[in-house]
């Protein structure tokens, strides 16, 4: 028999090994696929998703719409684009799953904590634990989503570069697609080498390329689909237009790594002074739990916290206007 002392610290480990977990696995989602890929790519066995592939993965989804994710949710809402945005293997039904089941343990994990300090049930700090576990597989899924079209935004240039010198060579313009396809890493290579597959398949190029444009939320792969289907309407050199774009595609980039460096003392106080009052809170629940419960219990408490609350979510969206700057 575990003695009642002891059952709270072990609760607390648990929860962080559960926490450390979910952050190592999203880490080394990170770093060891992008390794094994330079490999792959050096001795020419990078592994592609062939157009059945991509078919049976739009199938599946597609049967997992009328499933759990959307019986609770309304369409607008639906988070279909975002999975396929992130390349994310997992169905949606799974990963609300996920949630829910994440969601249940941290709510339930912090009742047992306060009852073990306190002796009684407290509802209130429940809910706040349940929604922080709830959202930390979105929180991975979006952040998958960032890094991949992070990582396409600034491969851009590199790939209108290598199909402008396709075309010179005297390739056709679906023929510098699949050079890219062949040529460069994820998530560029599986983009491009799906237009190439699609108008394999039949579908016109214009069309084809306009669903990459669809799929991938970049402003830079807009210009680069207009100038294509202005220059198929109007002729031109596409070589010369291509190499304009991905010259001025790199030199945005390059200026906006200046502004990050610029602003990254900004960014960094907008973090910090945003996650320590929180992490205080965590801190005061458990050395002094009937100090801080006054901050929802008393009604000056509730007022004073309702307050805090709406000042720091003013100050964040200050900070976030003075440190967003748009290049």
């Amino acid at each position: 028999m575990i003695p009642a002392a002891m059952l709270a610290p072990i609760m607390i480990g648990l929860l962080v090994a559960a926490v450390v977990g979910v952050l190592l696995f999203v880490l080394a989602e990170r770093t060891a696929p992008r390794a094994a890929e330079r490999l792959d790519t050096l001795v020419g066995k990078r592994r592609k998703e062939s157009a059945a592939d991509l078919l049976l993965k739009e199938q599946a989804r597609d049967a997992d719409k009328k499933n759990l994710m959307d019986a609770v949710m309304p369409e607008i809402l639906t988070f279909q684009k975002v999975f396929e945005q992130a390349d994310c293997n997992i169905k949606p039904s799974a990963l609300f799953s996920i949630a829910l089941v994440m969601g249940g343990m941290c709510g339930t994990f912090s009742l047992l904590i306060i009852k073990l300090q306190t002796g009684s049930l407290n509802f209130f700090v429940a809910p706040v634990a349940a929604m922080i576990g709830f959202s930390l597989p979105f929180i991975w899924l979006w952040n998958k989503r960032r890094n991949r079209l992070k990582a396409f935004a600034s491969q851009l240039p590199d790939a209108l570069e290598l199909v402008a010198r396709a075309l010179r060579a005297g390739h056709a313009l679906g023929a510098g697609m699949h050079v890219v396809a062949e040529e460069m890493p994820s998530p560029i290579a599986d983009e491009f080498g799906r237009v190439y597959e699609e108008q394999n398949l039949g579908i016109a190029l214009e069309d084809a390329m306009r669903n990459m444009a669809a799929r991938v939320p970049n402003m830079d792969l807009q210009f680069f689909v207009t100038a294509v289907a202005i220059q198929r309407q109007t002729g031109g050199d596409l070589a010369e237009i291509l190499d304009k774009i991905g010259y001025v595609v790199r030199e945005r980039y390059k200026i906006l790594g200046q502004v990050k460096a610029l602003t990254a003392e900004g960014r960094l106080s907008g973090v910090v002074l945003i996650a320590l009052p929180f992490f205080l809170a965590l801190i005061m629940m458990h050395l002094n739990y009937g100090y801080i419960q006054m901050l929802w219990t008393h009604p000056m408490g509730i007022k004073m916290s309702i307050g805090g609350i709406i000042l720091m979510a003013l100050g964040a969206l200050v900070i976030k206007k003075i440190v967003d700057i748009k290049v």
